[in-house]
């Protein structure tokens, strides 16, 4: 029997699915998978309440939690990641033409510090030269952390009212991810936006991360030998799910998008540690503190594990 059980929280992805139906294993710790749907709600359990023992986290989340004090650290398995640009709608009757006539407008999403929410502000200022403070963010939920104060330009929506709903009235003038809207007024904000998210890659590196995994600092420091062990489970998990992209022959469509994403990024479409998300990862932490969801930078290296 392994040496530690750990109430673990994370999606079943093609490279987590083998740590979870426990193909890919250790001697010494034993995953405990915890179905939780949606995966946000772990989120904010674990920054309220350390209701499990790992979870996976959205990046912003977790600057906000580590601000606030929060007993966590991550180990940078970056479990899910994907261009943003695809995930802003607007509303064609709003007079909006481009990303630029944001200016002044309402911009509706599920909270302030919602991840594809910071790097979709971010590639907006980055290239598109919307400033996010002259914009009014108008919020559909809260903020997993409690105690996060959000700058003055964002705003509660009305009780009980809906973001796709209200995109559709023209309450808002575009939306973060509003969810499926069937209306020929609402359309992408930025035009081809896979090719544009290809271009954001190539000429700046940056791969948007949206999930880390986080374990808490009582076990960490009562287990030394953990973080390197967690580590290497979720390498292992990787490497078997990109041997199988590499050699299957019937790929299901997650996998096809995943090979396809091969073809941009390279070799490993999922790349895990810091080294190599350097660019990734200082653009990220440069959105966070520029939109106001941390006052000062932290270091990477001091806010994950060693490993």
């Amino acid at each position: 029997m392994p040496d530690l059980s750990l109430q673990t929280a994370m999606v079943s992805y093609g490279h987590t699915k083998p740590l979870i139906d426990g193909t890919v294993n250790s001697d010494r710790v034993n995953l405990v998978h915890v179905p939780v749907s949606p995966i946000p709600t772990a989120f904010r359990r674990m920054v309220r309440g350390l209701e499990y023992d790992v979870s996976e986290m959205a990046m912003s989340t977790y600057l906000c939690a580590l601000a606030h004090d929060k007993p966590i650290t991550a180990f940078p398995a970056f479990v899910l990641r994907r261009f943003e640009h695809d995930e802003i709608s607007y509303n064609t009757k709003s007079g909006i033409e481009s990303p630029a006539d944001l200016k002044d407008r309402r911009v509706g999403l599920r909270s302030y510090t919602f991840t594809p929410g910071v790097w979709a502000r971010g590639i907006l200022s980055d290239a598109y030269g919307v400033d996010s403070s002259q914009v009014t963010w108008v919020l559909y939920g809260d903020e997993h952390v409690e105690e996060y104060k959000a700058p003055d330009n964002v705003i509660p929506a009305s009780e009980g009212s809906d973001m796709v709903a209200d995109l559709l009235s023209g309450k808002i003038d575009a939306a973060i991810r509003p969810g499926e809207v069937d209306s020929p007024d609402i359309k992408p904000l930025i035009a081809n936006a896979d090719e544009a998210a290809q271009d954001y890659f190539l000429q700046t590196g940056v791969y948007p991360i949206s999930h880390a995994m986080v374990v808490k600092n009582e076990l960490l420091e009562s287990h030394p030998w953990l973080a390197d062990e967690l580590y290497s489970l979720f390498k292992a998990g990787k490497e078997q799910y990109l041997q199988h992209l590499n050699t299957a022959n019937n790929l299901d469509p997650t996998d096809q998008a995943m090979s396809r994403m091969k073809q941009i990024i390279g070799a490993d479409p999922i790349p895990y540690g810091l080294e190599a998300n350097r660019e990734s990862l200082q653009a990220f932490m440069n959105f966070n503190v520029q939109q106001g969801i941390i006052s000062e930078p932290f270091k990477w290296e001091d806010i994950f594990l060693p490993v």
